[in-house]
């Protein structure tokens, strides 16, 4: 197995050390990294799709969603034309951190010290709107590229070349913080951050629970919640859910800053995607307990949760920081250039 070395990572800790904010070991903040082999569901890849039409390894028994691609593809980049097959597979690209304590990276086993401390720290105590109880989560999102780090399927084409990475924090941001402030990247949240709109999700909760989310409803995270505003804050006191709505969250946004682009809505390369398609992504849960189940978007826990966060167990402050591997959708034009 072979970790490339990551010069964005450090330069972010030649940084950090240069504004004064070391890197220090908390026990709260203690963890185990994740090992490829063994903390990601494999069977998550499938289905496996060929020529637009044949599905394979399908285990969950969940038909994806798909745009009939045809058959033959070709595809032009940099001056180089690919004719080949189409091929759609599942592939564990990224994780996402949703940690109630600023600054504190688990599956490091490190943090970086708070500046003021308390500052920007989760909680589960704040009202909403409507009297319900609010929970805030800070993310951390990271490059984590297993097919390419322990170099399997290296003949794929689309397959990037990315080493491990922690590529955002939300500490930093402060429109994650601030649902006033992230009006300035989702003003439509105006439209849908309503209990009228929450209305139409429940069609959106039943697809996510037999199958995959429906992409049309893109303000919906089913049984999750709202995807707006895009903020650390949601709806939400169950610690599993609200985590999981924050994780998906932290996709919603990204799309929206232009720094995550759809890898599976085109053969011929990665698309922009300041409106997700919900149905391209799926979360395993794999901090506190790892989970056996690739969880499309907005899927309720009581299908996939159970015993997935027990009380003071399965790792240090495990009741408020949670690991999430994303896997995504990635379809590739697999040919030869002539």
């Amino acid at each position: 197995m072979r970790f490339r070395s990551s010069r964005y990572l450090v330069q972010g800790l030649a940084l950090l050390a240069c504004l004064g904010l070391p890197w220090t070991s908390v026990a709260k903040c203690t963890g185990r990294p994740i090992n490829p082999v063994t903390d990601i569901c494999w069977q998550c890849i499938f289905p496996v799709q060929m020529g637009g039409r044949l599905t394979m390894g399908n285990f969950q028994g969940d038909e994806p969603p798909e745009d009939m691609s045809p058959p033959v593809c070709a595809c032009l980049n940099g001056g180089s034309l690919t004719i080949g097959v189409t091929v759609s597979f599942y592939e564990p690209a990224r994780m996402i951190e949703t940690v109630s304590d600023a600054y504190c990276f688990p599956s490091l086993g490190a943090s970086i010290s708070n500046p003021q401390p308390g500052l920007l720290s989760g909680s589960t105590d704040g009202m909403d709107l409507t009297g319900g109880t609010q929970t805030f989560q800070q993310a951390h999102y990271y490059i984590l590229p297993v097919f390419s780090m322990m170099d399997l399927f290296f003949d794929l084409p689309c397959l990037e070349q990315e080493g491990f990475d922690l590529a955002y924090m939300t500490e930093i941001d402060p429109l994650w913080s601030n649902d006033s402030l992230a009006f300035l990247i989702n003003p439509e949240a105006l439209l849908f951050a309503n209990p009228a709109s929450q209305l139409s999700c429940i069609p959106d909760s039943t697809a996510a629970a037999l199958g995959y989310p429906l992409d049309s409803l893109f303000w919906c995270m089913g049984s999750w919640g709202s995807a707006y505003p895009l903020t650390g804050t949601i709806a939400d006191r169950n610690p599993i859910t609200a985590n999981a709505g924050l994780a998906a969250r932290m996709l919603f946004k990204l799309g929206r800053e232009m720094l995550l682009w759809d890898t599976g809505s085109n053969a011929c390369g990665a698309v922009m995607s300041p409106i997700w398609r919900k149905s391209h992504y799926r979360l395993q849960i794999a901090r506190p307990v790892r989970g056996s189940d690739c969880v499309p978007i907005g899927r309720s826990d009581l299908l996939w949760g159970s015993g997935k966060n027990p009380p003071g167990g399965a790792g240090a402050n495990s009741e408020s920081n949670f690991l999430w591997v994303l896997t995504r959708k990635n379809k590739c034009c697999v040919g030869y250039s002539p």
